[in-house]
């Protein structure tokens, strides 16, 4: 084989390696990129909830509790209906 042949060759495949290399190099960081993102958005959204639940919910039902009043509840149609009605009523 011809040495300026082979020596081209040669350089090609250390580039195609080094590109190769490059390559998978991105896609490792593209994809802790997304984990790290995806971790990120799950705390932000996921914190505020388990904080309440923790911390806020007891006090605020300590207080509610103190001052003789239920926390409100789903309201059925009946709740409603009795609502609607002595709203009508004026009481």
């Amino acid at each position: 084989m011809d040495p300026e042949l082979k020596r081209e060759l040669d350089m090609i495949r250390a580039l195609a390696k080094e590109n190769h290399d490059m390559l998978r190099a991105i896609r490792r960081h593209q994809w802790w990129s997304f984990i790290t993102t995806f971790v990120f958005w799950v705390v932000v959204l996921v914190a505020p909830f388990y904080l309440y639940q923790q911390y806020v919910q007891p006090i605020v039902s300590k207080f509610s509790a103190m001052s003789g009043t239920a926390t409100p509840s789903d309201p059925s149609i009946t709740g409603i209906q009795k609502l609607i009605n002595s709203f009508k009523s004026g009481q």
